[in-house]
């Protein structure tokens, strides 16, 4: 049997899949499109189901709602179980009413029914199943009740009753055009309701008769039937819920009193402010600093035993050194940052699970919106924080074209799971003291390049913006522990296959370039080797950036483009080959090929990692997403440069700061000034650009009669 899992965003689909498969499950891709499809088998049955994208309406105005569509047409499921939010049920209910119109079978899960009585709610499960006309199975995906009631309810044969939601109207223009379909078609009610809408993907079923049909009965209206279809689906669920939803004298709940804090309008910002550093100390400070200690001890002892075994059973020295120099170093110096990322995911993980993320997108929406974004626009970045190509992908919830481009060509700029071991690594060394605080800037630093970058976009590049973000707030959770895990679980073992793939490739040929020169002559000095000879050719580029015409750093920067974890890779094996293995570790040692960093270039190359264009995966996801090739240089190359200006500006004031030629309280002071006169300009260049520039009445507007 094939079931096909549908329901709201937020409503606790995900979390009943897990339940239902034990985990049981493959992911990948829907064909054609970017969206994750799930597939699992129901533990102790042979029952196929599959977690369908979280979606409001089975319209097709979203890649997403166009794949559950589909789903529902071309695989033909036996069962639907709808997943439907007890604590919003009149939001919910509009899928289901569609959901109804199909001929399928469908079985209503009704979520959190355990929590009502919180929110002073009850509800007639009995009044709700004869309003509905079919089965009702009170859950809690969280708490793992109901579940076996639901697993029997599949295998029963009851059938769903036709609801009347409709007027006399429109019911009779049902009536009429079903008439006139093919008698093997499926779902005819469905297709009869969105032929009234004009549904363009129905279009070729109409005859002359239905379009005469929908004509006549468009006259009996003075709009749109799609408006007058959806008004009486909403009257149809507001009827239902004053019949079987009773509501008991409410009580301010937890989620009413957190949010008077956690929501102020005085202090919401800088409780995020706090929670973010507190997330960077604790995965790049002191406890996670500590764990990268650990690892790389246990690293350098493998590579130290490796080593000595190689030279006992007489393997040639290029062998010897391929595998602790270019493997063990190589892939060690990227693993040994795994803890670190652990931390960072558990964090991320618990804030989205407890419900505080939909808040700090609502407490963002009204600044994005000023900047040509929204409060959705947060959801990819904070998917991104993870990695930046589903990130990237998530952008598709964004309905505004030029809103969704912004955000593709935006996100990479949020520090991602492989960005995080360039920030450990530098802040660690020469910010031993202040490493989670320094990390914490760089999260802050990237939300400022985000809203400045954007403000550029919405004036001279993409001007049809029309940002708007509806969303109801989640009640806050107790976070699962499995759900949780499971999460993290996913994350981790995504970045060590990627460590054990890509960086393992990038890493041999990095030695390969270091052993070798280009007469193929192996065992020269580093400095002849073809990766110094190529990288000394470019590496101008980044000396007004760090101060130092460094191959080493060049080539590292560059590898970023095959994976952003990689360029600490990168340093790891050209140091270990530059050095004797046992000082290979110490990648900043004052004898080795990075000696020459200081505190400023160090942080001037956190922020060009940070900022340029991010790894061959999130550039593919950006192609995809912008629409073609040429979009996507345009992005790339807009990322890059605006990475080397703001390395380059970091760069050139904190050496000045080293050398006492600027004071901290000076780059303030004329920092406030400078910003306070690109306002006057974009302020006045607005008013200039303005409707009532070119205005008849010269700007007085009493003059209008």
């Amino acid at each position: 049997m094939k079931i096909g899992l549908l329901g709201n965003q937020n409503s606790g689909k995900t979390t009943l899949f897990n339940c239902l498969t034990k985990m049981n499950a493959k992911i990948g891709n829907w064909p054609g499109v970017t969206i994750e499809k799930k597939v699992g088998i129901i533990a102790g049955t042979k029952h196929e189901i599959v977690d369908l994208p979280g979606i409001y309406s089975l319209s097709p105005y979203s890649v997403e709602e166009e794949v559950s569509r589909n789903f529902v047409f071309e695989e033909k499921p036996d069962v639907i179980i709808n997943i439907v939010d007890a604590t919003a049920i009149e939001r919910s209910l509009y899928l289901t009413t569609q959901l109804l119109e199909l001929d399928t079978k469908v079985i209503i899960a009704l979520n959190m029914a355990d929590i009502l009585e919180k929110k002073g709610l009850k509800i007639d499960i009995s009044k709700l199943e004869n309003e509905l006309g079919t089965k009702i199975v009170q859950i809690s995906a969280l708490k793992e009740t109901g579940i076996d009631e639901l697993i029997k309810e599949l295998d029963k044969l009851d059938k769903k009753e036709c609801i009347n939601i409709y007027d006399s109207n429109i019911e009779t223009a049902i009536w009429d055009i079903e008439k006139h379909l093919d008698k093997e078609l499926n779902h005819k009610r469905f297709i009869c309701v969105k032929l009234l809408e004009q549904d363009e993907r129905f279009k070729l079923l109409k005859t002359p008769v239905i379009n005469n049909i929908i004509k006549e009965t468009k006259k009996k209206y003075d709009t749109d039937l799609e408006e007058i279809i959806a008004e009486q689906r909403y009257n149809y669920i507001s009827r239902t819920k004053e019949k079987c939803v009773y509501q008991k004298e409410m009580k301010e709940t937890i989620s009413d009193k957190l949010d008077k804090i956690l929501l102020n309008k005085f202090i919401a910002f800088p409780i995020f402010v706090v929670i973010m550093f507190c997330i960077y100390y604790l995965s790049v400070g002191v406890i996670g600093s500590y764990t990268v200690d650990i690892i790389g001890i246990l690293i350098e002892f493998i590579g130290e035993n490796v080593n000595n075994l190689l030279i006992s059973i007489n393997t040639a020295e290029w062998v010897n050194s391929l595998v602790v120099d270019g493997v063990i170093e190589g892939v060690g110096a990227v693993l040994s940052f795994v803890p670190q990322l652990i931390i960072l995911f558990i964090c991320i993980s618990l804030l989205e699970t407890t419900g505080y993320m939909s808040r700090i997108a609502l407490l963002l929406d009204r600044l994005f919106r000023k900047i040509g974004l929204s409060g959705k626009s947060l959801i990819p970045f904070i998917v991104g924080s993870g990695c930046s190509v589903p990130g990237i992908m998530g952008s598709r919830i964004i309905e505004n074209e030029d809103e969704r481009k912004m955000t593709v060509i935006l996100t990479p700029f949020i520090p991602c799971s492989a960005k995080l071991p360039i920030i450990a690594l530098f802040a660690g060394y020469f910010f031993p003291n202040s490493s989670g605080l320094v990390s914490a800037s760089l999260y802050f630093f990237a939300i400022i390049v985000i809203i400045l970058s954007a403000l550029i976009m919405k004036k001279f590049v993409f001007k049809n913006v029309s940002s708007t973000y509806i969303s109801e707030l989640p009640e806050y959770k107790i976070p699962s522990a499995k759900y949780v895990a499971k999460d993290v679980w996913d994350k981790v073992i995504a970045f060590i296959k990627r460590a054990g793939t890509t960086i393992l490739l990038c890493s041999v040929v990095i030695w390969f370039l270091l052993s070798f020169s280009f007469s193929l002559e192996y065992g020269v000095d580093i400095e002849n080797s073809m990766l110094a000879q190529i990288g000394n050719k470019i590496s101008w580029v980044f000396y007004p950036m760090i101060g130092e015409k460094s191959w080493g750093a060049t080539v590292s920067a560059i590898q970023g483009l095959v994976a952003k974890e990689q360029v600490v890779s990168s340093m790891a094996v050209i140091n270990g080959l530059a050095e004797d293995v046992e000082e290979g570790s110490q990648i900043f040692s004052k004898t080795g090929v990075f000696g020459f960093f200081t505190a400023s270039a160090a942080y001037a190359f956190m922020v060009f990692n940070l900022f340029s264009a991010p790894c061959f995966g999130a550039i593919g996801a950006m192609r995809r997403e912008l629409g073609g090739k040429r979009k996507m240089l345009k992005a790339i190359a807009f990322q890059t440069i605006l990475a080397w200006i703001l390395a380059t500006i970091v760069y050139q004031v904190g050496i000045k700061i080293e050398n006492n030629v600027l004071s901290i309280s000076t780059i303030l002071i004329t920092g406030i000034i400078a910003i306070a006169l690109i306002g006057i300009i974009v302020s006045k260049i607005k008013d200039k650009n303005s409707e009532c520039s070119n205005c008849p009445y010269n700007k007085d507007c009493s003059k209008i009669k």
